[in-house]
């Protein structure tokens, strides 16, 4: 059973992976997206901006994490056009197992962020940011990061099945997307007025942001990296059981 599922899954990959490399324009756009705050940011902004350290140090782990949030919209939509398009009935009339055809977006989801993220770090690096770390920092990193991604790719898979087409599928996003800059993404929490650093300090993306940056730059990150860690699998739980959820009920019938 185990390893059909694991098959199926595999096609379902595949498949969305191809959807991936026939529409193009969502890619570049999920790279454009995140390379153009960046430049926004560090040379319109940065100057003005003062973090203890050079702002393009501090502000690139920020673009990272929005570079996810740019993705799971593309997913949740993805997901949401599959539904409207009727795609789903011809795959109930398959042998294939049904939660293989969630597993596929999120797995692609997962394929598609991580390669954009890569070539936002190099345009980074290309620009001066210039990282400290060993490579088993980059290795937690890359650990961080991917966990973070599986877990906003579930979210947004239940997002695009919640939503009644894939324009209110991308409007649910929008929290997602939103959250990075209301964190220490872009500036110190200490900088905000008192009544916004509460949230700012203790939202999901802010302790995810602080451990890809210590780990980058070498400096402490205290019990970030389990906070981090406690929010991607609460996330990514939350997500697998609530867009299982609602996918055996659009399915039912």
């Amino acid at each position: 059973m185990t390893s059909t599922i694991a098959i199926d899954s595999a096609v379902m990959l595949r498949r969305n992976l191809k959807h991936v490399l026939r529409s193009p324009d969502s890619m570049i756009t999920a790279i454009a997206l995140p390379v153009m705050l960046m430049l926004l940011f560090v040379y319109v902004f940065g100057g003005a901006i003062n973090t203890g350290s050079e702002y393009i140090d501090y502000v690139v782990p920020g673009i990272i994490l929005l570079c996810a949030g740019f993705g799971a919209s593309t997913t949740a939509v993805s997901v949401s056009s599959d539904m409207k398009d009727g795609i789903i009935d011809r795959f109930r009339t398959l042998a294939i197992s049904p939660s293989s055809v969630l597993t596929g977006h999120v797995l692609a989801s997962v394929v598609r962020n991580v390669l954009t993220t890569a070539i936002v770090v190099v345009v980074a690096l290309i620009m001066g940011f210039r990282p400290t770390s060993d490579p088993l920092r980059w290795l937690g990193v890359a650990a961080v990061i991917v966990a973070f991604v599986f877990a906003m790719s579930y979210l947004s898979t239940a997002l695009g099945l919640l939503a009644k087409n894939p324009e209110a599928a991308s409007g649910f996003t929008f929290a997602i997307m939103f959250l990075p800059y209301v964190s220490t993404a872009f500036v110190p929490a200490e900088t905000m007025p008192s009544w916004l650093q509460g949230f700012a300090r203790h939202q999901p993306v802010t302790p995810i942001i602080e451990t890809v940056r210590g780990l980058l730059m070498g400096t402490p990150i205290g019990n970030s990296a389990a906070i981090a860690l406690a929010w991607c699998l609460g996330i990514a739980a939350a997500g697998f059981v609530w867009s299982n959820w609602l996918y055996r009920r659009k399915t039912a019938s």
